[in-house]
């Protein structure tokens, strides 16, 4: 499974085109990704048929949100829900950069029949591990994205190991900082069956430039290949 982050209806095109297996949609890439625009996700979703997953996000500041942001949140995703998405990213954290459950419980309340994705806030918990342990106990989340904590992903290896071993019902999603420099150790020493791909595809590796399909195609190829070795 490839995952690319599109910003734009011509990005969503271009990640199928080129073979990508999932669409994940978001605004102001160069700010991490927030909530795209409702005409967006729509135009999107009618315009690919591959998945397309939506990152529910209302501001760059940090992973905790105000009570007042959760039903921002929660609205965001009945509306996603509304516009027939497949699935929503989102993670939570409290003060102590810990997964803020009562918080996560209160947007799974409204996520019935999508799928849902922690992303990588889980990396900024002081043990990911122990964080996956927790993300488990929620059947509603069958993906959790993660380069395995802070620092290169490279660094990360057996962290992302054992997050997959307590993983349980959920896939593990490896991305945040895969380039082709790195993908090919990655893939082997993971044998994940999820890679999630941004700035590596797009001109320049800018979050503000557009995809370049023979990047795309390039990357497809590259972990098509590996994952078939890894059979």
């Amino acid at each position: 499974m490839i995952e690319i982050i599109a910003t734009t209806l011509e990005d969503a095109v271009k990640i199928q085109h080129c073979g990508g297996n999932r669409i994940e949609l978001v605004s102001a890439l160069s700010e991490g990704g927030l909530t795209p625009s409702y005409a967006l996700i729509k135009r999107v979703v009618n315009g690919v048929s591959i998945p397309v997953n939506v990152i529910i996000r209302p501001h760059a500041n940090s992973f905790m949100y105000t009570k007042e942001e959760i039903e921002i949140m929660k609205e965001d995703i009945m509306i996603a829900k509304s516009l027939k998405v497949n699935g929503v990213v989102f993670g939570i954290l409290d003060k102590r950069n810990e997964i803020d459950e009562e918080a996560l419980i209160e947007l799974l309340k409204v996520c019935d029949g999508i799928d849902v994705t922690f992303h990588r806030a889980i990396d900024e918990l002081p043990n990911p591990i122990y964080g996956m342990k927790i993300l488990v106990k929620y059947p509603q989340i069958k993906t959790v994205l993660t380069s395995g904590g802070k620092g290169p992903i490279s660094m990360n290896i057996d962290t992302i190991k054992k997050m997959m071993e307590s993983a349980q019902h959920i896939e593990v999603m490896v991305g945040g900082g895969l380039n082709f420099e790195n993908i090919a150790d990655i893939v082997q020493k993971t044998k994940g069956r999820q890679y999630h791909f941004g700035t590596v595809v797009r001109e320049e590796r800018s979050p503000l430039k557009p995809i370049l399909e023979e990047k795309a195609v390039r990357i497809v190829s590259i972990v098509e290949v590996l994952e078939e070795r890894n059979k």
